[in-house]
């Protein structure tokens, strides 16, 4: 592995993804539409049942004052006439494959991080120290995307995943930045400690609260300071991201997910009142989607999470964990449930002090491979063929009974079976296979 101050990284930002890849589907279908990139638009939830937020948003309507994560009624309120579409992931994941497919012909060392981001390592393609042939393969990849695909992107490059991706962040759109160490003070220090990456609000308002506004000062700070404030790792982290120090390699495999999780905004605000009409059926209906997805992933989760969101956009959870990991649906609805009545129905709980929620989330966490699944299929044979040794002789009928609900067993379990790991993989009267390192790959 190379060196970090012997690469070349990228980092490949979309320019308001999900706006522009709906605004390319609205003309595909309709030529003679008007571009949602050039009038104050954005992408969001439905007005009426106040279902989203804004999760893009065009150039001009950062015009007025419009953010991502803005509720959509609000956004509506800074600007009536702007044009709210509808999320399509769908699209969105065909131009997302569209475009890591794209990335990946300049090289494999291709780590996509989301729908549309992702990190490049060129050093095989550009010497670190030639600059310039860095900004044009950037400038090249940049007008391969516009001209093949139809959007912009931002390209940051620096010698490291963070300042590449500090870089990306700077003017948009359809722009190629450099952020090398020897440029940190004078492009990364000036700017407010809340454009860190990593640096969230709530980290960002406990630094200004003693006095560190931009990155800059939080680089100079002395680390023990940012430790008592933010904990060992937070401060740390801070003082390191500051000073443009990261060591992360581009990883090209794409991580297994480290948890699953589910939410919605209710059309109405939920309290006390409406709590068991329209708020536990929810909680069923999130543990039913959170299940069938760990069942997709063949995995099996330890911890249960429930979260809301309050009237006041506040987040509040709790979570428990199971007394063995599972897939199950009653097992995660039943902890949800519980965790449920912990932070909102029980005494002291969030409808105790007169808060609503608008928003309810289920998940799970501390993912792991289902041990030894198939050893339930063999001990089911061990039990019920002991089981006839030592009862006496039956009758025809008593035998025929037993016979059916051997099956019945048989059959519900190869349908689990196959529910996990895919149609097929196990049929009666088939030996059970070794696992592989292609079936761990999956």
């Amino acid at each position: 592995m190379q060196h970090t101050e012997s690469r070349t990284i990228f980092h490949v930002d979309v320019n308001s993804a999900f706006l522009s890849w709906s605004a390319l589907k609205r003309l595909k279908e309709d030529p003679g539409s008007v571009d949602l990139r050039t009038i104050p638009s954005a992408v969001g939830g439905d007005v009426q049942t106040r279902h989203g937020i804004i999760t893009a948003k065009s150039i001009p309507a950062k015009k007025y004052d419009i953010h991502t994560a803005d509720p959509v009624v609000k956004a509506l309120q800074k600007c009536p006439q702007l044009v709210v579409v509808p999320a399509d992931f769908q699209t969105y994941r065909t131009y997302s494959h569209r475009l890591m497919d794209l990335l990946s012909e300049y090289t494999p060392l291709l780590q996509q991080v989301s729908i549309d981001e992702a990190y490049l390592d060129v050093s095989h393609l550009v010497p670190a120290d030639d600059r310039t042939a860095a900004i044009a393969l950037a400038d090249r990849i940049r007008t391969h995307v516009f001209l093949h695909l139809g959007f912009t992107v931002n390209v940051g490059i620096s010698s490291n995943k963070l300042l590449a991706k500090m870089a990306s962040d700077f003017r948009k759109p359809d722009m190629t930045h450099t952020l090398y160490p020897d440029e940190i003070k004078e492009k990364m220090w000036p700017l407010p400690i809340g454009d860190l990456y990593g640096c969230g609000r709530a980290t960002a308002g406990k630094l200004q609260s003693i006095g560190i506004h931009t990155i800059g000062e939080a680089a100079v700070s002395d680390l023990r300071i940012l430790q008592s404030l933010l904990g060992e790792k937070g401060g740390l982290y801070i003082h390191e991201s500051a000073n443009g120090r990261s060591h992360s390699a581009v990883k090209p495999e794409k991580e297994k997910a480290k948890s699953i999780s589910n939410e919605i905004t209710m059309a109405e605000d939920i309290g006390p009142e409406n709590f068991a009409g329209k708020g536990i059926p929810v909680i069923r209906t999130l543990s039913e989607k959170v299940s069938g997805r760990l069942h997709k992933t063949g995995m099996v989760a330890q911890t249960v999470t429930f979260q809301v969101k309050t009237s006041d956009f506040q987040r509040y959870s709790r979570q428990t964990s199971l007394e063995d990991p599972c897939d199950d649906r009653l097992q995660i609805e039943k902890a949800a449930l519980l965790l449920a009545e912990r932070l909102l129905t029980s005494s002291g709980g969030l409808f105790d002090s007169g808060k609503t929620i608008r928003l309810i989330g289920v998940g799970v966490s501390r993912l792991t491979e289902p041990q030894a699944q198939q050893m339930d299929l063999f001990t089911w044979a061990r039990e019920t063929s002991a089981s006839a040794d030592h009862n006496p002789p039956l009758n025809k009928e008593q035998k025929q009974q037993i016979i059916s609900q051997k099956s019945e067993k048989l059959n519900a379990m190869l349908a689990s079976v196959n529910a996990r790991f895919g149609d097929g993989r196990l049929r009666k009267g088939m030996s059970v296979p070794q696992r592989t390192a292609e079936d761990d790959s999956e």
